[in-house]
């Protein structure tokens, strides 16, 4: 656990200076100032324990810990943040929502305020300043947050995750650009594999990594866990489609994928081992800032993910919303830090440092600099503006963020893939366990 104070962002200006950001006495001095005339005063002697999601590229680190360290220094408010790994943030906030002790915000991934809706200090508020002062929230985004009229968390940002693949495999495979269909990407996998330069994708429980390109699959035949009503759907013929597709794909996989992780393809591919995934822009930052990988950093290039027979995009990106619990002692300090994090001053900074792995949720950050900073980004801008909400097409709230956490799409996709169960039972299972959860 980090204890930030004034002295500390002091001393971190100048390393993160590299990164464009207002440091040192200029960021401070800003806070100050926003202190005095946000609508949210810091409770006297406020403190705040706030749990987020480990981090993928350090100065985004370095960026969020700035921004932490001058909230502190402005409103005297006492900040106590720790990191977890993705797979870790959900059970950890359960603990904290039903023991109503351990954490003030959670900071995690998909609908997880939809998964406390009675234990979440709402946030219309702060939700109603934001989107009026920065141009409205992106249409995926608010719902990943409201039940009803009721803001449970505020979508900080977008883990865009995109195709990154190595050009010169795709140029030896034939293929002069990255496919844009079904048909012509699963083609272009079988080419990479025989090429002995595969691609791979988790199928493990892989929280971001995994649920994102399996819905994405889902989805792009037409299939979907719910429907409109949230009545049960996904024992179809389109899920059949669906499974016999991923199959097809994951038999042109790097071997292990079924126990990969959300960290797994970034070191397989950044170890020369992997060729094509699916993921934040980390694994290429990661390339570009170790001088012993410029040759992977120069060949790793970014693509939309391809269209399937549904013919419109059916992503399914790494929404990263932030809650605070109802339980806290001091809702003003953790509304005021929410705030905080998403002006101006700090929010375009903070999206420099990630260097394209977060996207805006609201509307007026779509022409930050880090877009145009390098052509390599640029897709990443898109993600939360093509991304469908983690319910698909079912009613956004905490069932469908239960079936998320559950690893249910995941699953069943695993259990065909790997030969666990054949397509039937893989569904059968599925639908008893939405049956469990939508009741």
């Amino acid at each position: 656990m980090q204890d930030f104070t004034r002295r500390s962002l002091l001393q971190g200006g100048t390393a993160l200076a590299a990164t464009g950001m207002l440091t040192g006495p200029a960021l401070f001095d800003f806070a100050k100032a926003w202190a005095q005339s946000a609508p949210w005063k810091a409770e006297p002697g406020a403190k705040l324990t706030v749990m987020r999601w480990k981090r993928f590229v350090p100065a985004e680190d370095d960026a969020f810990n700035a921004m932490v360290a001058a909230f502190k220094a402005a409103t005297g408010t006492e900040m106590n943040v720790f990191s977890e790994s993705f797979e870790d943030v959900q059970p950890k906030a359960s603990v904290a929502a039903n023991t109503g002790s351990g954490l003030d915000l959670a900071w995690g991934l998909h609908t997880l305020p939809q998964l406390f809706p009675t234990k979440v200090l709402k946030m219309n508020d702060v939700a109603d300043y934001l989107g009026k002062k920065y141009g409205g929230w992106t249409d995926a985004a608010a719902k990943t947050c409201k039940l009803g009229n009721d803001w449970l968390g505020i979508p900080v940002a977008t883990n865009g995750g995109y195709m990154t693949y190595r050009k010169s495999a795709l140029d030896k495979a034939g293929f002069k650009e990255f496919p844009k269909d079904f048909p012509g990407f699963l083609e272009m996998c079988k080419a990479l594999k025989a090429n002995n330069t595969p691609a791979g994708f988790a199928l493990g429980h892989a929280s971001g990594d995994g649920n994102s390109w399996l819905h994405w699959v889902l989805w792009g035949h037409g299939a979907y866990t719910v429907d409109q009503n949230d009545k049960i759907i996904i024992n179809s013929p389109e899920t059949a489609k669906a499974l016999e597709y991923c199959k097809a794909l994951y038999e042109s996989f790097i071997p292990g994928t079924a126990s990969w992780n959300d960290s797994s393809n970034n070191k397989a591919f950044l170890a020369g081992e992997l060729y094509c995934t699916a993921n934040g822009i980390s694994i290429y930052v990661a390339a570009k800032t170790d001088p012993s990988k410029k040759e992977l950093a120069e060949d790793t290039y970014h693509a939309l993910w391809p269209v399937g027979p549904v013919g419109k995009p059916t992503e399914l990106q790494l929404a990263l919303p932030i809650l605070a619990f109802n339980f806290t002692k001091y809702p003003n300090a953790a509304k005021a830090f929410v705030a905080f994090m998403l002006e101006k001053e700090n929010y375009e900074k903070w999206l420099d440092g990630a260097q394209g792995y977060l996207t805006q949720t609201l509307n007026a950050y779509e022409n930050a600099p880090i877009w145009t900073a390098d052509p390599k980004n640029t897709v990443f801008s898109q993600a939360s503006k093509r991304t469908l909400p983690a319910s698909g097409i079912g009613t956004v709230g905490e069932k469908a963020a239960t079936a998320i956490a559950d690893f249910i799409v995941v699953d069943m996709f695993a259990n065909y893939c790997t030969g666990a169960k054949d397509a039937k039972a893989a569904m059968a299972e599925a639908e008893r366990q939405l049956k469990r959860i939508y009741r």
